[in-house]
């Protein structure tokens, strides 16, 4: 059998006396896209975070493509390089889109080759042009962020976690800041990121996604995985009352 893309073991992670994830183990493959769903504060972003350690975990491991983000007995210097490296490989895009308002458009996506690859100038620009016309973008390569839309300043932000290669991508609820006219552009370049093969956990409260497009979806709760299955599974004939309770809820109001 093929190394799965991540791994978590035994994960968990407490702020103070409160423990927000409660021993997650997780293993998904390569082509896989994992939807995330639950209540507020049962642990989603968090898991995410701990995914590729903007948030160190309390305990548990995380391993992309069998290489633990940590190391053992190693200096803190090595540490953090290896930190920066294994960050490479994974790409997250945030609720808010978090672009430099002093960048355009083409500038935000060219900020990592240039300064975490050291690509030439002229070899970056070439590449962030190319993925910015695969999302639709080709003609707001010079606009600021104020000068687009919350769909387009969060497509930008896609393609620029994308543009660095990465193994897995990390979607934490990139659809819910915008208004609703523009949440299908965004869900439409997730899909075919999803369609091509990209290796994706996504948290989104879009259930209409996580059943088109998820190979499986995972209900969490309370910092625990409550259930997991493939999403005709999850929707149709859930196996735990609080799945089905959540479910009742959020598609009552979808």
């Amino acid at each position: 059998m093929p190394e799965p893309v991540v791994r978590i073991k035994d994960l968990r992670k407490s702020f103070g006396d409160h423990e927000v994830l409660c021993g997650i183990n997780l293993e998904i493959e390569s082509g896989e896209t994992l939807v995330v769903i639950g209540p507020s504060g049962s642990g989603k972003s968090t898991l995410l975070r701990c995914t590729n350690y903007l948030e160190v975990p309390t305990s548990g491991s995380v391993e992309i493509d069998g290489v633990p983000f940590a190391l053992p007995n190693v200096s803190r210097r090595v540490q953090e390089r290896h930190l920066n490296k294994m960050r490479a490989q994974v790409g997250m895009v945030f609720q808010r889109f978090n672009l430099f308002p002093h960048k355009t458009a083409l500038a935000n996506v060219m900020e990592g080759l240039l300064a975490v690859r050291r690509m030439g100038r002229a070899d970056a620009e070439n590449r962030a042009t190319e993925m910015l016309e695969r999302v639709g973008l080709s003609d707001k390569l010079n606009a600021y962020p104020a000068q687009l839309s919350g769909g387009q300043q969060q497509r930008v932000a896609i393609t620029r976690a994308l543009v660095m290669e990465p193994k897995v991508m990390l979607f934490d609820e990139a659809t819910s800041a915008l208004d609703p006219e523009l949440i299908e552009e965004v869900l439409v370049v997730m899909t075919q990121l999803a369609n091509e093969g990209l290796t994706m956990i996504v948290v989104t409260h879009e259930m209409d996604f996580a059943r088109d497009v998820a190979r499986e979806v995972m209900f969490m709760d309370n910092g625990v995985i409550v259930e997991k299955g493939p999403p005709e599974e999850m929707f149709s004939s859930p196996k735990h009352e609080r799945t089905r309770s959540f479910l009742r809820k959020i598609l009552r109001s979808s």
